[in-house]
């Protein structure tokens, strides 16, 4: 078995204010805060002497190779990223940066807020617009019912609310 792994389909290049900005600042962060303090650690461990059995040192260049591959991925997501920072303007139906809510066949309520791969955080009930959830309900409206396939089978669901701020429900 070779090492050729296939090309990934690239994420939606969407993307809300909020998760713009939270991207940034890793950005910045990465850049001007951990990069030059792991710097300066790399350089005391290399004054110490033989490098070639200095933990601190090689640990210290194996944290620059992960910052640095960071921060070009950050510079390059960044720069190709759409910023959708305007509501629809049909508000009833679902679409990037809609909260809905969903009631499932045995009565729970979920909450999720559609919005892109790079903001994703099902602790807060972002789901990306590319995962089979966030597909399956764009262009829904309240009342709408759909499926997905999931581990477990197929769930269905209904959509019982909509909206684009997040302190509606």
């Amino acid at each position: 078995m070779g090492r050729y792994r296939a090309p990934q389909k690239p994420g939606s290049k969407y993307i809300t204010p909020e998760g713009e900005q939270v991207l940034k600042d890793e950005l910045h962060y990465l850049w001007k805060v951990k990069r030059p303090e792991v710097t300066q650690a790399v350089s005391e461990a290399a004054a110490q002497g033989d490098r070639s059995e200095n933990a601190e040192y090689i640990y210290g260049k194996k944290q620059l190779r992960e910052i640095d591959w960071r921060v070009r991925f950050l510079r390059k997501r960044l720069d190709n990223m759409v910023v959708v920072d305007q509501k629809p303007d049909d508000q009833t139906r679902v679409y990037f940066g809609a909260w809905v809510t969903l009631e499932s066949e045995s009565g729970d309520e979920f909450r999720y807020r559609i919005v892109g791969p790079d903001e994703f955080d099902m602790s807060k009930g972002f789901i990306s617009v590319d995962s089979p959830m966030g597909r399956g309900l764009l262009k829904k409206q309240v009342d709408d019912e759909f499926s997905i396939n999931t581990p477990d089978g197929e769930q269905v669901y209904f959509v019982v609310a909509i909206s684009y701020t997040a302190c509606e429900s």
